[in-house]
């Protein structure tokens, strides 16, 4: 288990950033890269997935899609990975309910990188080699971030 601690908003950006590079990096041809993101509301799931799509080459804005569910980004200029989906779980009751999305098909496309904040609700159907990432929330800026695979 790996852990990082951020003391700034701008940092666990930084931090997103930094690892979708690397993931870019490194990803392989034949899976698709799935993360899930879990921890308390305002833990900073979201402004590290700002950071992260930042890293991804995504220039849009990144808002966490609690009412629409999940939102697709093309991700510019690379021939492996063309997609990068931000799925958020927060509403979702019951693991069954975001299959109707296509979420089997999603994380086994190759082509995509998954990030699904609220990830312990829908834990059942997780890929296995999922990277999850708990946010621990200790004060208006300060996180501890601990990375382990499923």
């Amino acid at each position: 288990m790996l852990k990082t601690v951020t003391f700034s908003p701008a940092q666990t950006r930084k931090f997103g950033e930094v690892l979708a590079k690397q993931i870019l990096k490194t990803k392989q041809k034949k899976k698709p890269f799935v993360i899930g993101l879990i921890g308390d509301l305002g833990g900073g799931k979201t402004t590290f997935l700002q950071g992260f799509a930042k890293g991804l080459g995504i220039r849009e804005r990144i808002l966490s899609p609690t009412f629409l569910i999940l939102k697709k980004f093309k991700i510019p200029n690379k021939k492996i990975i063309h997609w990068f989906y931000h799925i958020d779980c927060c509403r979702i009751k019951n693991p069954k309910e975001i299959l109707a999305l296509g979420f089997k098909e999603i994380v086994k496309d190759s082509q995509n990188i998954v990030a699904i904040e609220w990830a312990d609700r829908i834990q059942k159907i997780l890929p296995k080699d999922t990277l999850i990432l708990e946010f621990k929330f200790f004060d208006r800026n300060k996180r501890k971030i601990e990375m382990f695979s499923t």
